[in-house]
């Protein structure tokens, strides 16, 4: 991709998990980082990365949060990384009674709502480059999850939402093609971050039997290769890419 010289890349749940490890791999790779979490986050020592808090599920929080993006370092964005994400466990009738439509709707809101509004409006920028020689401006990222596919009991919010993250991917990219804007999503299968850390140690270990090669969680650094692969080829585009080992949830 012959983009400008530093990039800007802004990714959305970048305080922690595979948004933090994508945040620090484009980092060190050159690129200007801007990370969006409701989070704080760590403090980085890198000048080309910056925390901004707000809420990706906001309207005029978010839009106002990308213009002081776009305002502190100077350009447009020409790579966004759709990150945010929560994965709460809920049954649709349990013995606590039917699962909260609250929870329901704060899934797809976080989820998929989130990557919408943070989709929209990084390719409003991106409108503002002039493409290159190839007619590129710039690459969108969304996280899906091998849930979207394969969900399992608790999951109905979640599997939802990362369906309709994959659902957006192929009808985005025909849009924006004529612009010379790539839509492209990853689907992890079972990454290494705290959330799963955190789990008991039976727990992971029966969660890591389940993939077929390689028989271990996936270090968030493979999902930041993927993410700069995707940014190097052009020739990815409308797909929904499975980086989970082979692994299909029963």
């Amino acid at each position: 991709m012959a983009f400008i010289h530093h990039p800007l890349v802004v990714i959305s749940g970048g305080a922690s998990g595979i948004g933090r490890q994508c945040a620090i791999t484009l980092a060190n790779e050159g690129y200007q980082v801007a990370v969006i979490d409701i989070a704080s986050g760590e403090k980085s020592n890198l000048s080309n990365l910056k925390n901004y808090e707000c809420d990706v599920t906001l309207d005029s929080p978010l839009s106002q949060t990308i213009d002081k993006i776009t305002q502190d370092f100077g350009q447009a964005i020409q790579v966004g990384i759709a990150c945010a994400g929560i994965a709460p466990a809920k049954k649709i009738i349990s013995k606590n009674g039917p699962h909260e439509l609250a929870l329901f709707n704060k899934v797809i809101q976080v989820n998929l709502i989130g990557t919408f509004n943070l989709m929209r409006l990084c390719v409003n920028s991106m409108m503002q480059i002039a493409p290159d020689q190839d007619g590129e401006r710039g690459v969108f990222i969304q996280t899906a999850s091998v849930a979207a596919f394969e969900g399992q009991i608790g999951q109905v919010a979640y599997s939802a939402s990362k369906a309709g993250v994959v659902g957006m991917t192929l009808p985005a990219a025909r849009e924006l093609a004529p612009f010379g804007i790539r839509v492209v999503t990853i689907a992890p299968g079972l990454v290494d971050t705290a959330m799963i850390s955190s789990m008991p140690e039976q727990v992971q270990a029966s969660l890591v039997s389940q993939i077929p090669f390689p028989k271990r969680l996936a270090n968030p650094k493979e999902y930041s290769s993927l993410v700069l692969e995707i940014i190097r080829n052009r020739y990815l585009n409308g797909c929904t890419i499975r980086l989970d080992g082979a692994l299909r949830m029963p």
